[in-house]
């Protein structure tokens, strides 16, 4: 199964600092890769990191690419909820780009 994850760089996981939350979340998300055998899928040959940060930047790639991914892997709904308030459609047209939305908690 291929898969995309997304990491959210500005959320604090049980109080802790921004940093030690991305590790967290990253540390969570390849556990849960490797359990529900994914391999992470990179549109973008010039992305610097194998997960996306950018809601943003994920949507135009989706887009881009005009691809179905099987999976879509973050930590939480907590990881995505301020996009999907401020941006209601695009969050809907940026799901149905993939078959599955996966989460850790």
């Amino acid at each position: 199964m291929k898969g995309i994850y997304l990491i959210n760089e500005k959320i604090h996981i049980n109080g802790h600092l921004q940093d030690e939350s991305v590790e967290i979340q990253q540390a969570a998300l390849l556990d849960l890769m490797d359990k529900e055998s994914v391999v992470p899928v990179k549109l973008n040959p010039y992305q610097l990191n194998q997960h996306y940060t950018i809601p943003h930047a994920l949507f135009y790639d989706l887009k881009l690419h005009k691809k179905q991914i099987d999976c879509l892997l973050m930590y939480s709904n907590e990881t995505i909820a301020d996009f999907g308030a401020t941006y209601p459609a695009r969050w809907l047209i940026l799901k149905s780009y993939f078959d599955r939305i996966l989460t850790v908690a």
